[in-house]
């Protein structure tokens, strides 16, 4: 935990350090800040040395911590800087007690009957990002949390068609059961890997729920707060990039790694901050 937030953002090498490294110096300190309060919350659950129910004491003491926050009294100065971050930047608190609960829910369950279920769990583990985020950006339509929370159930579900083959390696199974009896797919074909139609016809599905979202994003995002979420917006070119790296595979996350290159991110998330410093 000796780690500054900007180490964790940085060496993580996700999607967010790009996309919020234009941000001016006193939000991209906030950013860093929560995204690492994020990273060591998944990092709790995801470390598959540890039996769930150690996950769960780890869990209910960062949450015990980030109580203390709010007095600066916790032991991990990591929470104390958060406290202040939300203080400074008047961020609601539900949106973190729901990504701690999102986090309960990986322990709780590898498997989701029907989108419905998933869909509470995108909220909690990304919507709830989206929403701390967009008080740091600064906005001034209510609309603007429509668009973090659709945001953010577009991103975690993208996620999940990437790290699909992944995610099966560890047991867990986050596209809907419902989905799996519409395409006529089982979760043995699944775990065998295999690439048949049925499979790239759950895959274009899937896919186009998540363009949905995206969609939703954008119409949510109302003219006057373009310019302040163009972080987010980065974001969400470089996601949305990943998806057609997913068409482009032909659907087959089974046996291609999907990413992003480092240079793409940094080139989209620079041409967003350009576009929207000259036009907005």
């Amino acid at each position: 935990m000796t780690e500054t937030a900007k180490q964790i953002s940085k060496e993580s090498k996700s999607s967010f350090y790009y996309a919020f490294n234009l941000l001016p110096e006193k939000q991209r300190d906030a950013m860093n800040t929560v995204y690492a309060f994020c990273r060591k919350t998944d990092d709790i659950v995801d470390d598959i040395s540890t039996p769930d129910e150690i996950k769960y004491e780890k869990l209910r003491k960062w949450r015990l911590e980030f109580e203390k926050a709010f007095t600066g009294r916790s032991e991990y100065p990591l929470l104390n800087k958060l406290g202040k971050t939300i203080s400074s930047f008047n961020i609601p608190l539900d949106p973190f007690f729901e990504l701690i609960k999102g986090m309960e829910m990986d322990l709780q369950k590898n498997r989701y009957k029907n989108f419905d279920d998933l869909l509470l769990y995108c909220y909690r583990v990304a919507s709830t990002v989206g929403l701390m985020c967009i008080e740091i950006f600064g906005y001034k339509n209510p609309s603007t949390r429509d668009f973090a929370v659709n945001l953010g159930i577009a991103l975690q579900l993208t996620n999940i068609l990437r790290d699909l083959s992944k995610d099966v390696e560890q047991g867990r199974i986050y596209l809907p059961q419902e989905d799996f009896l519409k395409f006529n797919y089982s979760e043995s074909q699944l775990y065998q890997k295999i690439l048949n139609d049925n499979f790239k016809s759950l895959m274009k599905y899937e896919v186009e729920r998540a363009k949905n979202y995206f969609d939703k994003a954008t119409q949510s995002l109302d003219l006057d707060d373009k310019k302040t979420m163009f972080a987010a917006r980065a974001m969400q070119h470089i996601y949305y990039r990943m998806l057609e790296r997913i068409i482009q595979s032909d659907y087959d996350v089974l046996n291609n790694e999907i990413k992003v290159k480092k240079i793409e991110k940094a080139g989209i998330a620079l041409g967003v901050w350009a576009k929207y410093q000259l036009v907005y």
